[in-house]
């Protein structure tokens, strides 16, 4: 985990400019239609600050991580909240929140690691709470471009989810990518449901 945080840290602008802008309103609006309005979201992983952003605009209550330091002063300086930096496997809290956004994030862990964490993210979910996350569509598992990548499709995803029994698959949907000519690639959203 230490060389992503450190592809991020030393490509925290060049990554902005290519996040910071692109349209998400399409999944944003279909996680916040599960939620009652200014409730408590948990933006794991925020990069940019681009989602935390929208949720604040909208009245929500945000709590933003990122365990890269200087996506965290950005994301920080853009969203007019504090930033905390923590990684993945950090997170302890019990009931806590409503909704965990994931937005293409969780997806740098190896499965061993990334079940621990979904384990983590279901116990900080309030009963019914939901959790949106995004997986690159394909079977891969290794190291792509420099960071470190689990995929999964629908098959592979719902395999790996049944040994949570306390989260289903509410939603799953597949799009292009959204940042500019990236279109050909392809994703795997979720929505879950504690």
């Amino acid at each position: 985990m230490d060389q992503i945080i450190d592809y991020y840290n030393l490509n925290a602008e060049n990554f902005i400019e290519n996040t910071r802008n692109v349209d998400m309103h399409l999944a944003q609006d279909k996680f916040l239609h599960l939620l009652n309005e200014g409730v408590d979201i948990l933006d794991f992983g925020c990069g940019s600050g681009r989602d935390t952003k929208y949720f604040l605009d909208r009245g929500y209550q945000v709590t933003a991580t990122d365990g890269s330091a200087e996506l965290c002063r950005w994301a920080s300086d853009f969203t007019g909240i504090e930033v905390k930096e923590m990684m993945f496997g950090e997170l302890d809290e019990i009931d806590t929140y409503d909704g965990i956004w994931a937005c293409s994030s969780i997806l740098h862990l190896p499965k061993n690691e990334l079940f621990l964490v979904i384990r983590k993210m279901c116990d900080a979910l309030k009963s019914t709470g939901v959790i949106y996350t995004s997986f690159k569509y394909s079977d891969f598992e290794g190291v792509r471009n420099g960071r470190y990548f689990t995929d999964f499709t629908e098959d592979s995803f719902k395999e790996f989810i049944a040994e949570i029994p306390e989260l289903t698959i509410e939603d799953q949907w597949i799009t292009g990518d959204v940042r500019l000519g990236r279109g050909e690639e392809k994703w795997l959203n979720l929505i879950l449901r504690k």
